[in-house]
């Protein structure tokens, strides 16, 4: 484990207790997973995976006396195991891999009450929250807890959970059910209330986002972990592309060491984090990482017999009418969603757009796989296209930063001989649009190839304002950095980044629009200078 000297002196001259309460240590290993959001089976390059997953825990588990097993929330909403299912995927699979405690996350509201209570009905284990107030809810009131306190090896450990309270915007919860958005407040009356039954060792269990771990852990006294979820961010010592080290360590509103973990998102990863308290129940000493749920790594039998069985009604699912199309929907057989304005990229960013509300989309025409031929569209049709099992981002960006996403997105566009985009060697980060046109000219040097950008306001396009503000619409790939959008990973404002699935979002929009009858319009255009 790696010494916190600081904390370990402090925690020294802290001591009161007795002799016997100095030398009794306690050690704890906590595994952990968030935002899972239905997706069981590995992903496709082969890693992650639930099955994957319970191999890891049953070996850490065989390593260590005492361990807990918690989820930071989300697992509703993301694949056809959720549409098929409705949570009772995630109970089989969470009970089979024996979850210890998990927080309820905003996509657990996002089908009512009743899927909800069959969910929290099902578990073996509890789900909790401490700053929504179920009681008026008679499908929900009793059901959920703000805490729980769990034996582990012979010491009594306090699990309190935590919802963001804009779940009241980004779900469907019931009209009966209210948030509490004073998160430090609610959090320091169950800490106090876990103090006053002699409980010293707290985790809070989280889906309010890494920002909102952060400040709680530093604004509450007596909390040792926040075992956190919703944002999907990614805490690593050894892996590329983490947002910080493992555990973030922060310092309590009382002086004392508090840790911040996250794990990333569809289970790609499992946290483990392994700490000692001293006999007073301070932290003395942790250590651990991210965990990659590799390909290599058999995959528990059981588990993937579930896993197997779960899937099987799927395709039927797959085959499932989803609407009518009177066109070809095309852009990927030649790669042109890659160069040029194409019907499927128009498609999916208009429905982006009915979806969000917002001023402007941005998809990656590399994100859009496969085409699809008129007629008949089955939702395996839908899902063929848009394969990655993205969530729908939504933030708030300044002109300028739109132009320079849009820089990004052709930049790596080649011309032939006439000067015309060529569809050999495109990248898949030329941007698809809505709310908007553009106009770029590939013969130029990358960074200044736009030569408009106008964005249509009170029904009629306008030249866009760089220093004005733009609510814009992106998947979470691109959003978090992806194909080189790193403008909008740094520089948007008051990001979402777990809306609805796209490809759900898709095929309702078609559902909605059918037959489709979509044709270019000019939103994108290449114009080389003379």
């Amino acid at each position: 484990m790696r010494h916190r000297l600081v904390f370990l002196v402090a925690a020294l001259l802290l001591i009161a207790g007795s002799a016997v309460g100095q030398d009794e240590s306690f050690e704890l290993t906590i595994m952990h997973t968030n935002d899972v959001h239905g997706h069981h089976e590995p992903q496709r390059n082969g890693d992650g995976g639930a099955a994957r997953q319970a191999t890891v825990v049953q070996q850490i588990r065989a390593e260590v006396d005492n361990h807990l097993l918690l989820d930071g929330g989300d697992r509703f909403t993301g694949t056809l195991f959720h549409v098929q299912y409705r949570g009772q995927d995630s109970v089989q699979i969470m009970n089979a891999i024996g979850y210890d405690a998990m927080a309820l996350g905003n996509h657990e509201f996002d089908d009512g009450s009743e899927i909800l209570a069959n969910f929290v009905a099902g578990l073996n284990f509890p789900a909790l929250s401490a700053n929504i107030d179920f009681s008026e809810d008679p499908l929900l009131a009793g059901l959920i807890d703000p805490h729980t306190i769990l034996d582990v090896g012979g010491e009594r450990i306090g699990i309190i959970g935590l919802t963001t309270p804009e779940t009241e915007i980004l779900a469907s919860p019931s009209d009966e059910l209210v948030f509490n958005y004073d998160l430090i407040g609610v959090t320091q009356d169950q800490v106090d209330q876990l103090t006053m039954e002699g409980v010293n060792k707290i985790i809070l269990v989280t889906h309010i986002g890494y920002g909102a771990d952060v400040a709680v852990a530093q604004g509450v006294s007596g909390v040792d972990v926040v075992v956190g979820g919703h944002t999907n961010t990614f805490l690593s010592n050894a892996y590329a592309g983490a947002l910080g080290e493992y555990p973030t360590v922060l310092e309590s509103a009382s002086g004392e060491p508090v840790l911040v973990v996250q794990a990333s998102t569809k289970t790609v990863y499992l946290g483990r984090l392994d700490i000692e308290f001293d006999g007073e129940g301070l932290l003395t000493d942790w250590d651990g990482d991210a965990i990659l749920l590799s390909r290599y790594i058999s995959p528990d039998p059981e588990i993937s017999d579930l896993i197997a069985g779960l899937a099987e009604p799927i395709a039927e699912l797959r085959a499932q009418p989803v609407g009518e199309s009177a066109v070809d929907l095309t852009g990927t057989s030649p790669r042109l969603c890659r160069i040029e304005e194409c019907l499927l990229g128009n498609l999916i960013a208009d429905a982006m757009l009915e979806e969000t509300g917002v001023d402007i989309v941005i998809q990656n025409g590399g994100g859009i796989r496969a085409d699809i031929a008129a007629g008949q569209v089955t939702l395996g049709d839908v899902l063929t296209v848009l394969p990655f099992g993205n969530l729908i981002s939504t933030f708030d960006l300044s002109g300028a930063d739109v132009i320079v996403a849009l820089e990004n997105g052709v930049s790596r566009v080649e011309v032939d001989e006439n000067n015309n985009p060529v569809v050999e060697g495109a990248s898949g980060r030329f941007p698809q649009v809505a709310g908007m046109r553009y106009i770029f000219d590939a013969t130029q040097e990358a960074g200044s190839r736009i030569v408009s950008v106008e964005v249509m306001q009170d029904g009629a396009y306008a030249p866009i304002d760089p220093e004005a503000m733009y609510s814009v619409a992106a998947n979470d790939y691109i959003r978090a950095g992806g194909d080189a959008y790193f403008v909008l990973e740094t520089n948007a404002v008051n990001a979402y980044d777990a809306g609805r699935p796209l490809d759900q979002v898709v095929a309702d929009y078609i559902a909605a629009n059918s037959p489709i009858n979509i044709a270019l319009d000019g939103r994108i255009a290449h114009q080389a200078a003379e």
